[in-house]
């Protein structure tokens, strides 16, 4: 898969919400009411990331959660970074 230009990129980040573009990723992050939570939200992504065989970079301390998407076999934003951060979207929606 060929990594997205920045101009796609770009025009691009209207489908997502809350996102960024920002050091060649997509960022967000997201604060939930306790650990819990924050770690039942990364278990649901964890079966989807691994479904798609397209793993995110990620943080959690406490209930703060920080998500950065690339793909590194593109050494870049490509449509699986696209579609991930889509499911994140509904699933913490």
């Amino acid at each position: 898969m060929k990594a997205m230009t920045e101009l796609q990129i770009r025009s691009r980040m209207k489908e997502l919400n809350g996102w960024e573009f920002h050091e060649n990723t997509l960022q967000t992050s997201f604060e939930f009411k306790d650990f819990k939570d924050a770690f039942s939200v990364m278990t649901r992504i964890a079966f989807e990331a691994e479904r798609l065989n397209h793993h995110p970079n990620w943080a959690n301390v406490y209930n703060y959660l920080e998500i950065s998407l690339s793909t590194h076999d593109a050494d870049g934003v490509t449509e699986k970074d696209f579609e991930l951060a889509k499911l994140i979207d509904g699933l913490v929606g």
